[in-house]
């Protein structure tokens, strides 16, 4: 994703229900402000990356990572287009993001969802990776270790 995607991005935000919205952003989330299409827009693919998929040119997925204090965790989050969801996509974006995560350094991922943000959770799980979640607050905390080995306590 780059400076010349935020048209895209925003053409891609305004066809999310209210119920993907307030799932990737825990609030109903109608508009991107200038800051977050910017921030959203401008990554430099080691602190921050991110990667869309399109149909017909036009984006139905997001997948993004934030590298947390220069180290190997990077929270992770995506986004899928509501008549996209449901066929792999999410999958498809979760696990090329590992991939590339990988290739700069990042050896976990971590993110908060929403506990009936199944979908989600069932990426994660699809990716076959040790996971440990921790209901607290209201929120789903999950932490997946990308290099494949054990899950710590």
């Amino acid at each position: 994703m780059n400076a010349d995607d935020a048209a895209g991005l925003l053409r891609f935000h305004h066809t999310l229900s209210p119920e993907t919205t307030h799932s990737r952003f825990f609030s109903v989330h109608p508009e991107l402000s200038a800051a977050e299409l910017h921030r959203f827009t401008h990554v430099d693919h080691h602190e921050r990356e991110a990667i869309v998929a399109t149909v017909a040119g036009e984006i139905v997925g997001v997948a993004r990572f934030d590298r947390l204090g220069g180290g190997g965790e990077a929270e992770v989050a995506f986004v899928v287009a509501d008549s996209f969801q449901g066929r792999g996509i999410g999958t498809l974006l979760f696990d090329r993001l590992a991939e590339r995560a990988r290739e700069v350094g990042v050896s976990r991922f971590v993110a908060d969802t929403l506990p009936h943000n199944r979908r989600m959770l069932a990426v994660f799980h699809h990716a076959e990776l040790p996971m440990e979640t921790v209901f607290r607050d209201g929120v789903v905390h999950v932490a997946i270790d990308l290099t494949g080995g054990a899950a710590t306590a």
